[in-house]
């Protein structure tokens, strides 16, 4: 079959061929039709995620949509090693697949899973959003912060304050439900002032797709906005801005800030499981919005190197 194969670490896939999958006991073969790129498949695939594997070759990609040998439609998620999404096909277990509504279309159903589905598990299984809640996304100008805005919203947050660094993408957050955004200056001590005021407003969940410098000048103007034992709850989903930050101890000891981590790991399968369905169930009804550009199989290559923006590419393989 043809597929995105990683041959060696730190290498982008290439189009090539590679062994059809056999379904081993419980799973299922499924052809792919529709398969997004999105960060945690190009982390693994460069063999810098904490859930990279360390054999090659693999198949890249994290999930899909696909049908089953008897037509039936599903999504699937982490199909087994050394197979992936982005291929003509793939297995998985059945506790790893969903059938999704027939009003979500396979390429807004593999676009919108895995990004919608970091904000959703991060809200609903690390942070327990109560409605009326506030929530600041830091990061909300790709394409999974902008679904962050818009699941809040549809969760019960009251309001929802957007970060980003560019202005012109953060009108357009603002057009999907953001209530008030910060301008994600280089300026450390006029940064630090604006997540202050924010805080000092009332910040009850932040969702952090940054971390790096920004998440340091948000937990220093969160503690520092004097509002004592009131809890945040900070819930670190992504590291585009950098892998570590340097964090005073002052910050813990002076608030009521909660670090917490959500992703492959401090979530059991299942409850990602769960989370998607919910998310694609939800998507149609609650009108969420995600760009999309779609891409054959075949220029995998020329796209894993291409920026998308804020749109998440999508490879159409079958049908």
């Amino acid at each position: 079959m043809k597929a995105a194969v990683v041959v060696a670490r730190g290498k982008a896939p290439i189009y090539g061929d590679f062994a059809d999958p056999g379904p081993a006991e419980g799973e299922r073969l499924i052809s792919v039709i529709a398969a997004a790129l999105s960060p945690v498949t190009r982390s693994r695939a460069a063999g810098a995620h904490y859930s990279s594997s360390a054999d090659f070759p693999f198949v890249a990609g994290v999930d899909g949509v696909g049908r089953l040998d008897d037509g039936r439609r599903v999504y699937f998620l982490m199909p087994r090693a050394p197979f992936g999404g982005i291929a003509e096909k793939t297995v998985a277990r059945e506790a790893q697949r969903i059938e999704p509504p027939d009003e979500l279309d396979d390429v807004a159903a593999a676009a919108i899973a895995n990004p919608g589905m970091s904000s959703w598990v991060a809200l609903k299984e690390r942070a327990k959003l109560k409605r009326g809640e506030t929530v600041l996304v830091n990061g909300a100008t790709g394409a999974a912060g902008r679904l962050a805005v818009q699941i809040a919203k549809h969760l019960g947050a009251d309001r929802v304050v957007a970060t980003g660094r560019n202005l012109a993408a953060l009108k357009a957050v603002r057009a999907l439900g953001a209530d008030a955004t910060v301008h994600l200056v280089e300026d450390n001590e006029s940064l630090e002032d604006a997540f202050r005021s924010q805080f000092a407003a009332g910040i009850d969940i932040v969702l952090d797709y940054l971390w790096g410098p920004s998440a340091e000048r948000l937990l220093a103007g969160a503690a520092k906005a004097g509002r004592g034992p009131v809890r945040v709850r900070f819930v670190q989903i992504g590291s585009m801005s950098g892998a570590n930050i340097t964090l005073s101890s002052d910050v813990l000891r002076s608030s009521a800030i909660e670090i917490l981590g959500s992703g492959f790991g401090s979530i059991p399968l299942n409850g990602f499981v769960r989370a998607i369905r919910e998310l694609l169930w939800a998507a149609a009804p609650a009108g969420f919005k995600i760009e999309t550009r779609s891409v054959p199989l075949s220029e995998v290559e020329q796209a894993w190197s291409r920026d998308a923006g804020p749109a998440r590419t999508v490879f159409k393989i079958g049908e």
